[in-house]
């Protein structure tokens, strides 16, 4: 329904290559070529400016991005809406997610599909990114959503939604005024850390390897399973955590808690909904289109 050519624009934007935009979108690379000059015909414009093998979006080329992302954005939308009328969905869908999806990030959007799909039954079950896995591979759930590093090949991953892990202290405590630490004062804040297995230590681990800094180094006052626990200890203690963004909003607008930054540390991740291969079932299908298109606020 829409302009193909808009779409090739939008794929090399995106990769600013155009081998890669021609193996994504399945045409050889002659046909990107010429997408693009009849675009750039059409407006009279430049849209990348070439240098050697490199490109780059010219100022045009970053105006169109930004409107055909809009765009797409509104097309998904529209074939989503319409199809929900084609069918009437019924059924059971189980969910595992891990903590901090599960508390943090899936209720709205879980309480916006009850009110939209009131005929398909929800049950949602709540564990470390390891144990939702194994869940999945033994088909206890349809559907996983977890955070985390590693990729398992049993599975497909696709991206949900984006977060930021960030140190976190409660509002009195002696380095709250700082704006930045440098990452050797790091090894002498007393941490509280996820248990192995979990998605979020994973992540930790993975960023702070550039540092030069192993998680056998941190001073790990306490192991704890929640980032509910973890928030509630700090906020009576001088020890500090890695916790989602997403997880203290309400600490942060209450001034319970401040964020330090750690210089040269900047942790984002994706959350992740995770299927087994070769698995295309309506209701997990159904939910992921849905929470993906979610407003996040």
């Amino acid at each position: 329904m829409f302009d193909f050519r808009l779409q090739v624009f939008n794929t090399v934007a995106r990769r600013l290559n155009f081998t890669k935009a021609a193996e994504e979108l399945f045409i050889t690379q002659p046909a990107v070529t010429k997408h693009i000059q009849e675009i750039e015909n059409y407006f009279k414009l430049k849209l990348f400016e070439r240098n050697g093998t490199k490109i780059k979006l010219t100022p045009a080329g970053e105006t169109l991005l930004h409107h055909t992302d809009q765009l797409f954005t509104v097309y998904r939308n529209l074939e989503f809406e319409l199809n929900t009328f084609t069918r009437q969905q019924k059924g059971k869908l189980r969910i595992g997610a891990s903590t901090t999806v599960a508390q943090y990030v899936l209720p709205p959007v879980l309480a916006a599909f009850h009110k939209k799909f009131k005929d398909i039954k929800i049950t949602l079950t709540t564990n470390n990114t390891e144990k939702i896995e194994e869940a999945l591979q033994n088909k206890n759930i349809d559907l996983g959503i977890i955070e985390g590093q590693s990729k398992n090949n049993l599975f497909k991953y696709t991206e949900f939604v984006k977060d930021e892990l960030v140190l976190v202290a409660n509002i009195n405590h002696p380095l709250a005024k700082k704006d930045m630490i440098k990452p050797e004062e790091l090894l002498k804040i007393p941490l509280l850390l996820r248990e192995p297995g979990s998605g979020t230590l994973e992540v930790i681990a993975h960023a702070l390897k550039p540092l030069g800094i192993k998680i056998s180094q941190l001073q790990n006052e306490m192991q704890l399973g929640s980032t509910e626990s973890m928030k509630l200890y700090l906020l009576n203690s001088d020890a500090m955590a890695f916790l989602s963004i997403h997880s203290i909003l309400k600490e942060l607008q209450h001034k319970e808690c401040c964020i330090i930054d750690v210089k040269g540390l900047n942790i984002e991740r994706h959350f992740y909904f995770i299927q087994q291969h070769g698995q295309s079932e309506a209701l997990p299908d159904l939910f992921m289109k849905f929470a993906s298109h979610y407003n996040f606020r």
